[in-house]
């Protein structure tokens, strides 16, 4: 995700990082070449001039703009309810580590506090890597033992493993401390909200927007675009591929947006900083058992791609 600090409304005209523009260059430099096509030929096409001027572009520009505000809404209400769902993760993951370890003590239950908060990592790091389709090798690695590492490998539901794995570990220290029913239905309540967070982001990441929406406002984009200047040439002459590359930019971008937040898990400029949200959730729980904890990802003073 890129992460900026907050700019004048001068620096923001020439920001680069961030926008979308390196994405559509090649849209924008053809529709360079088609205005000029157009306004050198004088809206001709093998010779043949084409009656369009500026009036039926309206009438159009309305239905797209219908077609791209529900593509951006729908695109964003899948982003904000992804970025929702980990938040849930980051609360339920504090209080079922708080619980644990105030509740169960190690004296009492035998209860690893060190290795249950080391499974629960492990369960966010998997999460990220199983919605970014990643090798999460080496970040199990670093918190799980090597035979459940292992063990990990040839399972197609990570998180959801290493969660059972916690709640067996719960069970037996709830038993071993005397078998308290409501102690154990309190863990199982945090438990419950992890595993409706992984089915929440498989939700989001195995159902995206309905294809024909995309091909529509894709189609319907790009066919105005190119008609446009053969409708502007003779209102505007030597101004057409100035403003035809202008309207082109704002059309392509906002699909280009709608079309990167959409997949709020991807590695896109502006999908979800999984990186630093995961860090954060460690950091967290480590900081609950009085561990050392690793640094924080932080933005660099221009941006970061997280």
């Amino acid at each position: 995700m890129i992460i900026r600090p907050t700019t004048n409304w001068f620096r923001m005209l020439f920001v680069w990082n961030g926008s979308v523009l390196q994405a559509i260059i090649p849209q924008l430099l053809l529709m360079l070449v088609v205005s000029s096509l157009a306004l050198l030929t004088d809206g001709r096409i093998f010779g043949v001039k084409i009656p369009l001027d500026t009036a039926p572009f309206p009438m159009v520009g309305i239905s797209l703009a219908i077609f791209l505000g529900f593509r951006n809404n729908a695109s964003y209400a899948r982003f904000a309810e992804a970025r929702h769902i980990w938040g849930q993760l980051l609360i339920a993951a504090r209080a079922l580590a708080s619980q644990a370890i105030t509740y169960l003590p190690q004296e009492t239950s035998g209860l690893d506090q060190q290795l249950l908060l080391r499974r629960l990592i492990a369960f966010v790091y998997a999460l990220k890597h199983q919605l970014r389709q990643t090798d999460p090798q080496q970040d199990l690695a670093r918190y799980l033992p090597a035979t459940e590492v292992q063990q990990l490998q040839g399972m197609t539901f990570k998180p959801v493993a290493v969660l059972h794995t916690v709640r067996a570990m719960l069970h037996d220290a709830v038993q071993r401390q005397g078998g308290q029913t409501q102690l154990l239905w309190m863990l199982d309540t945090q438990l419950n909200d992890l595993a409706a967070t992984v089915a929440g982001c498989e939700r989001i990441k195995n159902t995206p927007i309905p294809y024909p929406y995309g091909v529509l406002v894709h189609r319907t984009v790009y066919m105005y675009c190119f008609l446009l200047p053969l409708g502007l040439v003779d209102a505007i002459g030597v101004a057409t591929p100035l403003i035809s590359v202008f309207v082109a930019y704002t059309l392509f971008a906002l699909e280009a947006i709608a079309q990167q937040i959409a997949e709020p898990f991807g590695l896109a400029p502006n999908c979800l900083a999984l990186n630093a949200m995961t860090r954060e959730t460690e950091r967290s729980l480590l900081e609950l058992h009085g561990e050392p904890l690793p640094p924080s990802i932080q933005p660099c003073p221009r941006y970061q791609i997280d």
